[in-house]
């Protein structure tokens, strides 16, 4: 089914838009996701499967810290295990980067999200208030912490 885990380039800005629209009430724009390999700190994976992106992930990294800015997959590709691949990469590679502290907000809703967090290793650590919009929900932010 997949294909490769990769890092994202500038050519599939397009496909990773469109990606991110499908899963997202309020996706990143195009120019947001181009705008990413113009400016330091981004990491952004990609799952592929034949020709076709499948989930995305990302992170911001400032210092020795990061955010995770979004996690994508394709509604017809979910529950395959695409989210833990993508997932497991990217923290490989925050321990490459030797960062200490990856943080994230989810909807307290989205417990197959949240599942998948905690399964990685992130911990709750507090609530933001109407975080999201359409439906309007709070947000648990979560943190994962390197120990080696």
């Amino acid at each position: 089914m997949i294909r490769e885990i990769r890092y994202m380039t500038p050519e599939d800005t397009g496909k990773v838009s469109a990606l991110l629209a499908e899963c997202f009430t309020h996706p990143w724009s195009e120019d947001s996701v181009k705008a990413m390999f113009s400016e330091k700190g981004y990491v952004s994976l990609i799952a592929c499967a034949q020709d076709e992106i499948v989930g995305y992930i990302g992170m911001k990294c400032v210092f020795d810290e990061a955010d995770i800015t979004n996690v994508a997959v394709l509604p017809s590709f979910r529950r395959h295990g695409i989210g833990d691949m993508l997932l497991n990469k990217l923290l490989l590679c925050a321990k490459e980067k030797q960062l200490q502290h990856i943080f994230l907000e989810v909807r307290m809703t989205n417990r197959p999200a949240v599942c998948l967090y905690e399964k990685a290793g992130f911990c709750e650590i507090g609530k933001r208030k109407n975080y999201y919009t359409e439906p309007k929900e709070d947000a648990l932010i979560m943190q994962w912490v390197n120990h080696e």
